[in-house]
C-alpha cells in the first residue's frame, strides 16, 4: 500500500525541488544529498530557521530549510486539508511527485471507513501524468528524481522501447482500484482509458496473451452502461469512442488470423470511428483519433464479405503451412500463381484489372499496418510485388487499391501512416508498368483521374477520406 512509507512520527514533506540537505542548520554547511518535490522526512527537531530530519529513503540525517518543506502530522482531524491540497495537486502539471506524497499523507490520516475512490482517481492521474513526462524527449533531471520519489511510495512503471525510444508507463494499480470501488462516472471513465492504452501494451507480448488483454480492454471500454456514459462531458465520450475504435479493429485483425471471419469486430471498429465528433476532440486527442483511422482502415476489410470468385484470374486463399494462408490466382488445379504469407490476407480487398493481366489485394502482416500486393503478368510469368504503407520501419499505416484507369495501364491508391511521428497521407496514381508514383496529392480532388477512375466501393468504405 502506498501509505506503507509514511509513518507515525512527525513528518515532514519536501516542497521545492534540489532542496539541499546539509550536515548543519546553515547555508554554508556542506550538503550531504540533494532532494526532491516529495520527498518524506522525519523530523526530530529545530534549530534557527532549519529543521532537523532523517531521511529514511537515504538513510541519512541533516538539516533542511523550514521554508523548503511543508509539516504533516497525519492526523484524523487533517484529513480533509490533506485532501484539499491533494486535489489542487492533482491538476498541476510537474506537481506529481508531489502529490503523490500528499495522497500517501492523506491515506495515512484519513479513516479506512472514509476513504474512498478519490485519492486513488487522483493517485493514478498523477502517476500516468508523470510517466508521459518521463517518456517525453525533453525529460531530464528532475522527471528522474521525481520518479523515484514516487517510487518510494510504491508507484510503479513499466518501460518498453518503442522506435528508438523509452515508453514509461503507469501500472495501473489506483485506477484498477478505482474501478473496484463506488465511483463517478468520471473517474471510471478516465481509470478505462488509462488501462486501455494502445502504446502501454509490452510488444513483446506473445500472441495469445495480447489477444487476452485486448479482449479485456474492449470489455473494460464497454463497461459504463448508458446512463452513467450520459453524464460524462462530450470529449470524454469521444474519447471512449476514439479508444473503442482503435481496440476494435485490433480484435478484427486478431480474430481474422485465428480463422473467424465474421465481420462484428471490424463493423464496430467502423460504426465506433464514425460516431466521433472531431469538434469535441483537442489537440492531442486528435492524434489518437487519427491513429485510431489508421487501425480502421488497415482491418476494414474485415466488415465486407469477400466477392465471390469467378473467370480465369479468380483469387482464392487456402490454408498453407501452420498459421500460414496461401493466395491462388487462377484455376484451382493448376493456378498461374500460388504465395504464401503469415500476415492476413483480406480476400473482400481482391481487385482484378479489366484487362486480365494484373490484380492486387490488401495483406496486413501486423496489427495496424496493411499492405497492397500486386500482381502482374510479366514475360517470365506472374510476378507479386508488396507496397508497403511507407518505407519504414512497421508501425501504424495501410495502403490500399482505389481503381483502375482502363487503357493507360495505371493504378490509383491512397496511403496514409503515421512516420516519424507525423501522420501522412497521399492519393496517387501509380504506374502498373514500374510501379513508380506518377502523381500525388494530399485529396483526391486535385488529382483528374481521381474524379474519373475511382472505384466506387472504395469511395464508399474508406476511412481516408474521413
Amino acid at each position: 500500500m502506498i501509505a506503507s512509507a509514511v509513518v507515525a512520527a512527525t513528518m515532514a514533506v519536501v516542497v521545492q525541488d534540489q532542496t539541499a540537505l546539509r550536515a548543519a542548520p546553515r547555508v554554508s554547511a556542506a550538503q550531504q544529498a540533494v532532494l526532491w518535490q516529495g520527498d518524506l522526512l522525519e523530523v526530530r527537531g529545530e534549530r534557527i530557521d532549519h529543521l532537523q530530519v532523517w531521511d529514511h529513503r537515504r538513510e541519512r540525517a541533516g538539516f533542511v530549510k523550514a521554508s523548503q518543506v511543508r509539516m504533516l502530522t497525519l492526523q484524523e482531524a487533517d484529513a480533509p486539508q490533506l485532501l484539499s491540497v491533494l486535489r489542487f495537486l492533482r491538476d498541476t502539471p510537474g506537481a506529481e511527485a508531489l502529490g503523490i506524497a500528499y495522497v500517501a499523507a492523506y491515506l495515512k490520516a484519513a479513516p479506512a471507513a472514509r476513504i474512498d475512490a478519490e485519492p486513488f482517481d487522483a493517485l493514478g492521474t498523477m502517476a500516468e501524468r508523470l510517466a508521459r513526462r518521463a517518456s517525453s524527449k525533453k525529460a531530464g533531471e528532475t522527471v528522474s528524481a521525481h520518479l523515484e520519489v514516487a517510487a518510494q511510495y510504491g508507484v510503479k512503471f513499466r518501460s518498453f522501447e518503442r522506435e528508438a525510444s523509452l515508453q514509461l508507463c503507469y501500472d495501473g494499480d489506483a485506477f484498477r482500484r478505482v474501478l473496484s470501488m463506488p465511483s463517478s462516472p468520471l473517474a471510471q471513465a478516465r481509470a478505462v482509458l488509462a488501462l486501455t492504452r494502445h502504446d502501454c501494451i509490452d510488444p513483446a507480448m506473445l500472441p495469445l496473451a495480447r489477444q487476452d488483454l485486448d479482449r479485456q480492454r474492449a470489455a473494460l471500454l464497454d463497461r459504463l452502461p448508458p446512463a452513467q456514459l450520459a453524464e460524462l462531458g462530450e470529449p470524454l465520450k469521444q474519447r471512449l469512442r476514439v479508444r473503442r475504435a482503435g481496440v476494435w479493429a485490433t480484435l478484427a485483425f486478431q480474430r481474422a488470423r485465428a480463422g473467424d471471419g465474421t465481420p462484428a469486430a471490424a463493423q464496430r471498429a467502423i460504426d465506433e470511428l464514425a460516431a466521433v465528433d472531431r469538434n469535441e476532440l483537442g489537440d492531442d486527442e486528435q492524434v489518437e483519433y487519427n491513429d485510431a483511422a489508421l487501425r480502421v482502415g488497415a482491418s476494414r476489410w474485415g466488415a465486407l464479405p469477400a466477392l465471390a470468385p469467378s473467370g480465369r484470374l479468380a483469387m482464392r486463399s487456402e490454408p498453407g503451412e501452420p498459421g500460414q494462408t496461401c493466395l491462388l490466382l487462377g484455376d484451382t488445379q493448376t493456378p498461374l500463381l500460388r504465395r504464401c504469407t503469415f500476415g492476413t490476407v483480406w480476400m473482400s480487398s481482391a481487385r482484378v484489372h479489366p484487362d486480365g493481366r494484373s490484380a492486387v489485394v490488401s495483406v496486413q502482416p501486423l496489427d495496424g499496418w496493411t499492405e497492397l500486393w500486386v500482381l502482374r503478368a510479366r514475360a517470365e510469368g506472374w510476378t507479386v510485388d508488396v507496397l508497403p504503407p511507407a518505407a519504414s520501419e512497421p508501425g501504424l499505416g495501410y495502403l490500399e487499391f482505389a481503381g483502375w484507369v482502363p487503357g493507360g495501364q495505371k493504378l490509383l491508391v491512397a496511403r496514409e501512416a503515421r512516420i516519424e511521428g507525423r501522420l501522412r497521407r497521399s492519393f496517387e496514381v501509380l504506374s502498373l508498368d514500374t510501379l513508380n508514383t506518377e502523381k500525388q496529392a494530399s485529396t483526391p480532388q486535385w488529382l483528374q483521374l481521381f474524379g474519373q477512375w475511382q472505384d466506387a466501393r472504395w469511395k464508399q468504405h474508406t476511412v481516408s477520406l474521413r
